[in-house]
């Protein structure tokens, strides 16, 4: 592979990676617009949060056995033509109910794009380069909560909130025109994979049994929980709580997903010296330690916003070691149903995500207390997670090597 076409393939994947979190972002400024259009409050509009983490979850079980069967593209294409027309959608609604089913819609077609994007990582490169690719696909990722709030707090406050949707809706239609001309064939459909419910529900629960996945995949998902709890009250406390406006809120946003771009890519030049396995329990270590003394400066009342924001910043940094990491030990162990353990292991993240989301959203939210109650402790039962998970793990399968990792039926 020359560098010019690895270059493409990390961007083009990047991208299609992006689409999920671009959607998630963009239009939280614009939570106080929605609220008093739809004759709601900021906590319904929140649910459209969740409406999108459930969509999403639920849909990379959908696609994961479709991208196994039929391949990468197709199923990826169908997802892709979803998402624009339920975006097309969200932009005309008329009720806050309306805006959650669309938004779950709008989610099973972001997802094809997510589960697809991370199989092909596994398609496309050498498991011991999987690290490090997962890790520049987080600077393209991260590129989104960056811009995403940014421009759709200028969106919002210059065009209504309903034209992000649109903005999303051509965001999808460029991404469908990419892949149709850019994305290689990675993977030869295989038509041994039954479509049926119960070789399907087999299928998954054959790569849930397989301790190096479960130990990652749960640690991973368990430690991002935070970064859900972070974004479903962050509307609240910065524009609620801290008054801030909805440009303000975007740069802050924007700021602190420095924080995840950054830690992935010191992460990249760390994995030269150390294992992912001692980047992860590092990062979780410092996660958990932060998560606890932003709870207890919470609930005491010691922290403004320069403290709040700070705080936040380390804590999600830490995510930007922990889940690269995790992702690839959670697919090195798996060559011909990567795309079934990547949909599972998606699915496994966006479901404890949107526990999280919703567990911000019932509780008062007139305070930082609830948001960093979830964040510490999603950091310190990944840690926990991930001590007594390895312990079952009899043979790992390292990234260091050249190994092809193992096909599980």
């Amino acid at each position: 592979m020359t560098r010019q076409k690895h270059f493409f393939l990390i961007l083009l994947l990047g991208s299609l990676t992006a689409l999920g979190p671009f959607s998630i972002d963009m239009y939280l400024p614009g939570f106080p617009a929605i609220a008093k259009d739809l004759n709601t409050s900021i906590a319904s509009v929140s649910l459209s949060l969740s409406g999108f983490f459930i969509g999403i979850s639920a849909g990379q079980l959908l696609y994961g056995p479709l991208l196994d069967r039929f391949g990468r593209k197709k199923p990826l294409y169908i997802g892709l033509t979803i998402y624009i027309l339920a975006s097309l959608g969200c932009a005309y609604v008329k009720s806050i109910d309306a805006l959650i089913v669309l938004r779950c819609i709008q989610a099973l077609g972001s997802c094809a794009a997510a589960v697809a994007s991370i199989a092909m990582v596994r398609d496309l490169f050498p498991v011991n380069e999987n690290a490090k690719v997962f890790a520049l696909l987080w600077l393209v990722v991260g590129v989104s909560p960056m811009v995403a709030p940014t421009i759709g707090g200028y969106v919002t406050s210059t065009f209504g909130w309903h034209a992000v949707f649109l903005v999303l809706m051509i965001l999808g239609l460029l991404n469908l025109l990419a892949s149709i001309f850019g994305l290689p064939g990675t993977y030869k459909p295989d038509t041994t994979i039954s479509l049926k419910p119960k070789p399907i529900i087999l299928g998954f629960i054959t790569v849930l049994k397989e301790p190096q996945f479960y130990t990652y995949a749960f640690t991973g998902a368990v430690a991002f929980g935070g970064l859900f709890a972070y974004i479903s009250g962050s509307p609240q406390l910065f524009m609620k709580i801290f008054a801030v406006s909805e440009k303000t809120y975007g740069w802050i946003f924007a700021f602190l997903s420095i924080g995840l771009i950054g830690a992935g890519q010191v992460n990249t030049l760390m994995l030269k010296k150390y294992r992912s396995e001692q980047l992860i329990f590092g990062a979780l270590i410092c996660q958990a330690v932060t998560g606890v003394i932003f709870l207890i400066g919470s609930i005491n009342g010691w922290f403004g916003l320069t403290e709040t924001i700070l705080l936040l910043f380390i804590f999600l940094s830490c995510l930007g070691f922990a889940s690269p990491n995790a992702s690839a030990l959670t697919l090195a162990p798996f060559t011909k149903n990567a795309g079934s353990a990547s949909a599972l292991m998606g699915a496994i993240q966006m479901g404890l995500g949107t526990v999280a989301s919703v567990g911000v959203s019932l509780f008062d939210t007139h305070s930082s207390v609830p948001m960093v109650s979830i964040m510490a402790s999603t950091s310190i039962l990944a840690l926990a997670i991930l001590y007594f998970g390895r312990k079952t793990i009899k043979h790992q399968v390292e990234l260091n090597t050249d190994s092809p990792g193992v096909s599980l039926h």
